[in-house]
């Protein structure tokens, strides 16, 4: 029993940080991108576009959680990677005609995102890395239009990233690693939703 008091004394505090992300995702389960195309304009709105996104919130939380989860030289390596390939793909969309498949490339990527979380899978650093900077690139591609609002956009990104870092750090820290495997598979049910919608 005397054990569990800390870890009692501790909990609500990590469960209010829990009920705001949930109270974050809540305005944007209705739709991906809200809003019609060019409504980003200037570094504000650009911070506050990726906010209203359910694929984008899911997938950028996710990033930090795996991060977390990992560890190590993941814990730096995969957010850095997957903003470096965002903005890689930012510029390929704003250059290039418009590219098929984006949106359900960043559907595709919330789901295997949340798999690789719920699984607690531990592939090799670099197959992951690859596999995010894949990723990375269609979420890039998804906000290319908004290339005005890029530094605003990229910022939110790594916020959200270590959102998910914090969260899975206290989780992991407070004897909860189980939490993180159920984030992702709340965030994998979101993922195959995006995908069938």
């Amino acid at each position: 029993m005397k054990n569990s008091i800390p870890r009692l004394r501790l909990f609500p505090g990590f469960a209010r940080a829990l009920a705001l992300a949930v109270a974050l995702l809540v305005p944007a389960v209705a739709q991906a991108h809200p809003g019609p195309p060019g409504h980003v304009h200037g570094f504000a709105n650009g911070f506050i576009h990726p906010w209203t996104g359910l694929d984008h919130l899911c997938a950028m939380f996710a990033v930090g959680l795996w991060a977390a989860q990992r560890g190590g030289r993941a814990l730096w390596a995969a957010p850095a990677a997957f903003l470096s390939f965002m903005a890689v793909g930012m510029a390929l969309g704003a250059a290039a005609p418009p590219i098929p498949w984006v949106e359900q490339g960043v559907a595709a990527s919330v789901f295997v995102l949340g798999i690789l979380l719920a699984g607690s899978l531990r592939l090799p650093l670099p197959a992951v890395i690859a596999l995010l900077s894949f990723f990375a690139i269609f979420h890039g591609l998804a906000h290319s239009q908004f290339s005005h609002a890029a530094a605003g956009i990229l910022l939110a990104t790594a916020c959200l990233h270590l959102s998910g870092m914090a969260a899975g750090l206290a989780a992991k820290r407070f004897g909860s690693p189980a939490w993180i495997r159920g984030a992702g598979a709340a965030i994998a049910a979101c993922g195959l939703c995006l995908c069938l919608a």
